[in-house]
């Protein structure tokens, strides 16, 4: 141990750090349950599987959100190929550790696709794969301009490297730690901060993310940081001032207004007002008569 460390300067107060880490469960406050400190499957259960040649294994959190966006955002634009299903995967249930999970995704995070029309099938995971796999296979919203492209890759890999500085980071000490620390609030709040500036500054010269064109960059960074700037991530739009970024406040609604993110935000969702979720979705009929609200008042049946 450091001599300049001060076990009256930790919090909780005294605090010293083990010389040998050891994993408490009772120590990671809400959602500590999603993980642990070992990779593998807990338990035997196959995977689901649809008519679909697509299969998606997913929840309705940002990071999930961005492929069912893009999946609908394909099919809006006439790509009958993606058609696909969308198991949820609830991740407070442990299913991201049963051995059909893990085969697809051994990190056990969601989402995970697997693309049954290739031999042999096509397992993908992490979101930003997902996307990029997705665009090249039905060769949209990934521009072929040499110039747009490369904005494109820089401002995907951009948000899946800032992104846990805002879920995992703010997110984390803001709305979910058990006990408020201010130096990681005031830490990760600075970062939030920074970010939210640079997606400002960039959208004051920019429509989209990579310039004039609607791309699979808007559909990853939409749904972490237009979730913040509306509320409805981390109740923390007067804590961040998020008035104050007219243009990225601009783009989040320009975005939210389009019809196949509105439906993309709705599949594998379990929060919110009941006529916004649609637990799983095999079809586009389903948006009209399977959303939680209706499945409810059917006793929990689908039609």
């Amino acid at each position: 141990m450091s001599k300049e460390f001060d076990p009256a300067d930790s919090q909780p107060a005294g605090y010293v750090p083990p010389k040998v880490w050891s994993w408490d469960k009772a120590s990671g406050g809400k959602f500590a349950n999603i993980n642990r400190p070992i990779s593998g499957a807990t338990h035997e259960k196959a995977l689901p599987v649809g008519a679909h040649p697509l299969q998606l294994y997913s929840l309705g959190t940002p990071n999930g959100v961005k492929v069912t966006i893009m999946l609908e955002e394909l099919l809006a634009a006439g790509h009958a190929g993606a058609e696909y299903d969308a198991w949820l995967i609830d991740i407070n249930e442990g299913d991201q550790f049963s051995s059909g999970f893990v085969d697809v995704n051994p990190n056990s995070k969601i989402p995970a696709l697997v693309d049954r029309s290739t031999a042999p099938e096509t397992k993908v995971f992490e979101s930003g794969a997902i996307l990029f796999y997705l665009a090249e296979k039905f060769g949209a919203f990934l521009p072929t301009d040499p110039q747009k492209r490369v904005n494109t890759m820089s401002w995907l890999m951009w948000q899946m490297g800032s992104g846990p500085f805002i879920g995992g980071g703010f997110g984390h000490f803001f709305a979910y730690a058990p006990i408020k620390i201010e130096y990681a609030i005031n830490r990760y709040a600075m970062e939030a901060k920074r970010q939210l500036h640079v997606l400002d500054t960039h959208l004051a010269k920019n429509e989209y993310m990579a310039g004039d064109e609607y791309t699979i960059a808007d559909m990853a960074i939409w749904p972490w940081y237009g979730g913040v700037v509306k509320g409805e991530a981390y109740g923390a739009q007067e804590f961040l001032a998020v008035h104050e970024y007219r243009n990225l406040l601009r783009w989040t609604d320009q975005i939210g207004a389009r019809a196949a993110v509105k439906r993309g935000r709705m599949v594998n969702r379990k929060l919110g007002a009941p006529e916004t979720q649609l637990r799983e979705r095999h079809d586009a009929r389903d948006f009209e008569v399977n959303t939680e609200d209706k499945v409810q008042a059917r006793g929990g049946l689908w039609v």
